[in-house]
């Protein structure tokens, strides 16, 4: 997301930086790259306008051009003009005492409400906050049967302990057409549940429409005046755009939303939704859809999306990833592991599989600060972990427990069982047993120490990456003559 947003911007603001001043006429012609950029990436046309023009003065205003160090001062006031565009910081899901806290999802057919509901109990499952999930969309065929399983490999998958429950009626999907506010009963049936069963929170999915018509905004409405949920989020389809936009504008008038949920945000790498649905609608930005597992909803933070687009990476998000992934007691026996030489190949295997659950390696790569910009062009390919997983998985326990076992003949027989090249697992012994000697070092030595085999392991990264080492590292023809 933001990928091509992100390249424009930075490359405008990158040609500032090359200069060691810079004038007027050099700040109008970034503008206008930027201009161009936010038009590209379907933000409203209004809403580029004002940002450029803000943004313009700001930075004449401010004397950019007399600044010592004038790319730097650009780049801050573009970002707080980013921020201000998309924010102010969501306030969050604020829940109720006593409870339930209703929260009812719409939005237009094929927006992904259904799957939104799924990602939205799995986020408060993870929190310990117990759920009751109303099926109120009697308009789709098979909709309340759809929502019934999202909610029950939620239950059964998501990690966390609270309660997550399904209330449906689909017997009245049939007769909706003859009878009048079923819907709204649905929804009072499922109120009531959530208040005798003690839920904490009741999340109502409500029908959509394929475009906006009074019948539907009639029976969001007859929902509201119902049961009154606590907050009205729309779900926005990132990928339509514009439109997306101009519908959201349309509900937030008709229905005073006060959030937004964009979905399948990870498949539109222009953002321009998440740039233009604030400003449109004036409801904040509180979730978006970052990909299909019930995990990949983010909570939205325009200070860090800012830094994403600009280049500046998203360290918190990052580490917010980790702590949900890794677990502590886990990370320090494999620290203890480490430091004393005893750090297998399935350990290594652990490490990859808690990455990949992070997300995309290119993704999780780009939110390190200068990363991204680096990454501009560069096909990382999440597959090559399915291989290195093969290989290890065609050694021996033994082999896998101690690299130095690995000789000729044995990698050529994890080659034949991975179906790789004998040179990839000679590669990967190498790079394992440099990962391997630098960890120790890491571990066992202090202060100063530290910082040496921190230096000594950012050197041989690349090398790590690459397959072609660090020029300490014995190639594996050494390693075989030594051998012999």
């Amino acid at each position: 997301m933001f990928q091509a947003l992100s390249e424009r911007f930075t490359g405008a603001l990158t040609r500032l930086s090359g200069r060691g001043t810079i004038s007027e006429s050099n700040v109008r012609e970034a503008m206008a790259e930027v201009r161009t950029a936010l038009l590209e990436a379907d933000v409203e046309q209004s809403v580029v306008t004002t940002f450029c023009d803000e943004t313009l003065a700001e930075a004449l205003g401010s004397q950019v051009t007399r600044s010592l160090k004038p790319s730097q001062e650009m780049v801050g006031i573009v970002h707080r003009r980013l921020v201000a565009l998309m924010g102010p910081a969501s306030p969050g899901l604020a829940l109720v005492e006593p409870g339930p806290t209703v929260i009812m999802l719409c939005g237009l057919q094929g927006s992904g409400k259904t799957t939104t509901c799924g990602k939205l109990a799995a986020w408060f499952k993870r929190r310990g906050t117990g759920v009751l999930v109303c099926g109120a969309d009697l308009q789709r065929p098979a909709a309340v049967e759809q929502l019934r399983l999202v909610v029950e490999s939620v239950a059964a998958e998501a990690p966390g302990s609270a309660r997550i429950a399904f209330h449906g009626e689909p017997e009245l999907c049939a007769e909706f057409g003859k009878a009048t506010g079923a819907s709204v009963g649905v929804c009072r049936r499922a109120l009531e549940r959530a208040r005798k069963d003690r839920f904490e929170v009741l999340i109502l999915d409500t029908a959509g429409r394929l475009h906006i018509d009074d019948d539907l905004m009639r029976e969001l409405k007859a929902i509201d005046t119902a049961v009154e949920p606590h907050h009205r989020l729309l779900v926005v389809d990132a990928m339509s755009g514009q439109d997306a936009v101009r519908s959201a504008g349309v509900f937030h008038e008709r229905l005073a939303v006060d959030g937004l949920i964009l979905s399948k945000f990870d498949s539109d790498a222009r953002g321009g939704a998440a740039l233009s649905a604030r400003t449109v609608t004036g409801a904040s930005v509180r979730f978006v859809g970052t990909g299909e597992r019930f995990d990949a909803l983010e909570e939205f933070h325009p200070e860090r999306a800012a830094g994403r687009i600009l280049g500046m990476g998203d360290v918190v998000s990052l580490v917010e990833r980790a702590k949900e992934e890794v677990n502590e007691a886990e990370a320090e026996q494999l620290a203890a592991k480490m430091a004393a030489g005893k750090f297998g190949f399935d350990d290594l295997l652990g490490q990859i599989r808690t990455i990949r659950r992070m997300g995309p390696l290119k993704q999780v790569l780009g939110m390190l600060p200068g990363v991204g910009a680096a990454l501009k062009g560069i096909d990382i390919d999440d597959a090559q972990f399915d291989r290195l997983q093969g290989m290890v998985h065609s050694m021996t326990p033994a082999e896998r427990s101690d690299a130095s076992l690995l000789d000729r003949n044995r990698m050529r027989r994890v080659a034949r069982g991975s179906g790789v090249d004998p040179v990839e697992v000679g590669r990967l012994v190498k790079q394992f047993e440099s990962m391997s000697r630098i960890g120790q070092q890491m571990a066992a030595l202090g202060g100063m120490g530290q910082a040496q085999a921190a230096a000594a392991l950012a050197r041989g990264g690349p090398g790590m990456l690459t397959g072609k080492g660090s020029s300490r590292t014995p190639s594996i023809k050494d390693r075989f003559k030594k051998r012999r």
